[in-house]
């Protein structure tokens, strides 16, 4: 369940021929026959998105146009609910409702892609008569039937499915690749179906967001409770979207019990060993490797990582993050060298040496001497020519230290006297040091270009066998090299704007 599942499988970029299956089974079961009085077709509308994604390969640029569609439900105040990955990148949005002809342009208000929901708002009020704007409820038991509304591939209509809840639990949200709570359900939920509301009794206990292909497993589709839809539009109501924060914590769980009383644990104390506490994230300085995490804002932690939820279920240890925004204080139990104790952590977001994807952003870049910069995320690894097995092994076991904050690579070299030598081959490497600094993130190569080394801007990189580990370029005409060069390709400016406030 990928990002791209996200896109592909739950936006709707093309529709496809009805079956004459279908057309049987409108005009033959009669509780479709009353459809139209069914006044929750007032409350889904269906979005139009045109989107325009960052070029990774040449960052000073954008790439083409895409369209696709999505849905999206009314609520109080003339705004409209749906998947932030309906409209993220967007340059260009417009809502339909149901029974209507007119498309009406709508802008974004606010967006949490960690959660995957957006806030859209349309001015022109003539748009909001006859609809119905849509109540909450608490999140779903399981075995609840609940009806899905929205506008999935294989026609133009509004279309309503119905399943039970089968699942509640932590699910990777494909659009962010972060672990949230999530509702599992076997009603259809097909491309086009993102940001339509599910309802159980008429009132919202859900958007829809993903699923599985069918290949992969049939009847799963996947729900963002309302738990998630009420903090965002408390927080966007208040001064804006706080978002989810992050432990920063590797755990392993501790069924083995040497282990348990290796670590000093007692008989009924229950728990998860931390194999690594990530610098920078919340618990840094607070917990350390090899503590034992007992309680989590004062719900008991089992064995196999797991706590409390309702009457007979569990849920992953990480839930109560979803119940606090980026700046609470949080409190932990742990053990530490066989004693008790517990310390207060101040929630922070994700912290990654490769972070997770991003939207509605530019990326960062720096050009010297025709040499392109960039940051390693997870687009460009996604959007990058070569799939280096080096990125694999910093996606998902690379960890940010003092030392390296985040993995700045060599994108490619733009031709030029002052790089002759150097060729295509000189691309996607991760820079080390340049001028004998150490690298830790994409700002410090611009100070560190202000100190050449004996007349020479000496790059390392750790890509030997290839190309050997470092590009040497002489210092002198290097300011003259680079105007040269943003003129011949026609960039607008050697760095991103997120550079512009940093010294030359």
């Amino acid at each position: 369940m990928s990002r791209l599942s996200s896109r592909v499988f739950l936006k709707q970029g093309c529709l496809g021929p009805a079956t004459s299956a279908i057309l049987f089974l409108f005009f033959s079961h009669p509780a479709l026959l009353v459809a139209g009085q069914d006044s929750l077709r007032k409350s889904v509308v269906k979005i139009f998105t045109t989107a325009q994604r960052p070029n990774y390969y040449e960052p000073w640029r954008v790439g083409t146009q895409e369209n696709s569609s999505g849905s999206g439900c009314v609520l109080p105040g003339h705004q409209i609910l749906t998947n932030a990955h309906v409209v993220s990148d967007q340059i260009f949005v417009q809502v339909l409702k149901d029974g209507d002809t007119q498309k009406y342009t709508a802008k974004v208000l606010a967006v949490a892609h960690d959660c995957d929901l957006a806030l859209l708002k349309v001015e022109d009020p003539e748009f909001f008569k006859g609809t119905r704007a849509v109540t909450f409820s608490e999140i779903p038991s399981l075995r609840d039937k609940v009806q899905v509304y929205g506008y999935p591939m294989g026609g133009e209509e509004l279309s309503i499915t119905e399943g039970v809840v089968s699942r509640i639990e932590l699910v990777t949200y494909s659009h962010s690749l972060r672990s949230l709570l999530g509702v599992q359900t076997d009603a259809a939920i097909n491309p086009g179906n993102s940001g339509g509301p599910v309802f159980k009794n008429k009132r919202v206990v859900g958007i829809a967001f993903q699923g599985y292909n069918a290949i992969v497993a049939q009847n799963t589709g996947f729900i963002i409770p309302t738990l998630f839809i009420k903090r965002f539009l408390k927080d966007v109501k208040t001064g804006g979207y706080h978002g989810v924060p992050t432990l920063g914590i590797y755990a392993e769980v501790m069924e083995s019990e040497p282990l348990r009383s290796y670590f000093g644990m007692k008989k009924k104390e229950t728990g998860l060993l931390v194999s690594k506490a990530v610098f920078g994230s919340s618990v840094w300085g607070q917990v350390k490797d090899n503590d034992v995490l007992l309680a989590i804002d004062g719900f008991a932690i089992a064995n196999d990582g797991t706590i409390p939820f309702r009457k007979g279920e569990r849920l992953n240890f990480q839930y109560p993050l979803a119940l606090h925004k980026i700046g609470d204080n949080l409190k932990l139990k742990i053990i530490r060298d066989k004693k008790t104790r517990t310390v207060t952590v101040k929630l922070k977001g994700e912290t990654r040496l490769v972070p997770f994807p991003r939207y509605d952003r530019k990326p960062s870049y720096f050009i010297f001497d025709g040499v392109i910069f960039s940051e390693l995320d997870f687009d460009y690894f996604r959007a990058s020519k070569e799939a280096d097995t080096q990125f694999f092994a910093l996606y998902f076991s690379g960890l940010p230290s003092a030392e390296r904050k985040r993995v700045v690579l060599v994108n490619h070299i733009l031709p030029h006297l002052i790089n002759k030598g150097y060729g295509a081959s000189y691309s996607n490497l991760v820079v080390q040091t340049v001028n004998g600094v150490q690298i830790s993130e994409l700002k410090d190569l611009l100070k560190a270009f202000q100190k050449p080394v004996d007349g020479r801007h000496i790059i390392g990189f750790n890509k030997a066998k290839e190309v050997g580990n470092k590009i040497v370029l002489k210092a002198e005409g290097s300011k003259e090299a680079t105007d040269e060069i943003l003129k011949q390709n026609n960039i607008p400016s050697d760095r991103s704007a997120d550079l512009q406030g940093v010294s030359k």
